[in-house]
Formats: structure tokens, sequence, C-alpha cells
């Protein structure tokens, strides 16, 4: 099966499971920027409580030489009322890997799986994705980049569009 075949079938696959859009993007249109754990580290309240998020997650110059052994990747939006970004993106990652193994998938914010995760060794390994924030993604401008509309929450009342991303060959 031809890769952009497969994809687009993940792309309608993706909206049946949940996502409101999903669009194919290629690997170097993912933005990665240094700053971006800084978020994590002074602003998430459960930074250093995931095996998802840092400082256990890969560190963005890692995710860089990652991302470049990818060409193309799939981008998920949510609404805000949607909660199994986790779900859908580990499911989608499943599904891509019988024609392309490198197939990898990340979520927006925090492993939802456990109250308390276990530090040494995931319960959930087939559901818990990481975060993209945790590897320094900019999900802002990556999505700006892709067509997408986000804007910055600023106070615990709005509710943020979420996004996936399924890295796929």
């Amino acid at each position: 099966m031809a890769l952009s075949k497969s994809l687009e079938e993940l792309c309608q696959k993706a909206i049946k499971l949940g996502a409101a859009e999903a669009k194919i993007i290629k690997a170097n249109d993912i933005v990665v920027r240094d700053w971006v754990r800084l978020k994590c580290q002074y602003g998430c309240s459960e930074y250093g409580k995931r095996l998802t998020c840092p400082p256990y997650s890969p560190t963005p110059e890692q995710m860089r030489k990652i991302l470049s052994g990818y060409s193309s990747a799939i981008l998920l939006r949510f609404e805000p009322t949607w909660k199994n970004v986790h779900r859908v993106v580990a499911e989608l990652e499943r599904g891509l890997l019988s024609g392309y193994y490198s197939a990898f998938g990340l979520a927006s914010g925090p492993c939802p799986f456990c109250k308390k995760c276990n530090l040494r060794n995931c319960i959930h390994p087939e559901l818990a994705r990481p975060s993209m924030e945790a590897y320094g993604i900019d999900v802002y401008a990556t999505a700006r980049g892709a067509g997408f509309t986000i804007e910055v929450v600023r106070t615990r009342k709005e509710k943020p569009k979420y996004f996936g991303l399924l890295l796929a060959i």
C-alpha cells in the first residue's frame, strides 16, 4: 500500500475515532524548540510525576535527531471536550505499524491512565504516549504551520484545543 494512501486512510480513521481534523504533514514541518520544556517544568503540576513527561522524556535535541529519521506525520486536532487523545494516538500508531514499523505517536499533556505513575515501569505501555511538549515540540507553531487555528489559553476557565501527532516514516 502506498504511504500517502495509507496515511489518508489513517486520517479518516482518526476522525471516526474522535479527532475533529487530521492532516498529513512533512516531518520537517514539526517545530522543536528548547524553551518548550521550560513550560512543562514551570507551568505543569505533573512535571516529574509521569514517565511520559520531563525529565524522563527525550530532550528537544534528541527529538530533532529522532525527527530526522522521518519524512511524514499526521497532525490531529481534537475539540476541547475530547479526553482520549492518548487512546486515539495509540490506536492509530498500532494501525500504521503493520506497514510502517517506525510509526510512533505523541499526544498532548500528561498521560491520563494512572492516578499515580509507576516511575519505574509503565503499567500501560500500549496506551501511554509522551506529550509533544515534553519532547520540545512547539505545538502552536506546528499546528499553525499546518493551517490549524490555535490560540493561547490564558486562564483555567478557557478550554484548549488538543493535538496529537503520529510520526509515520
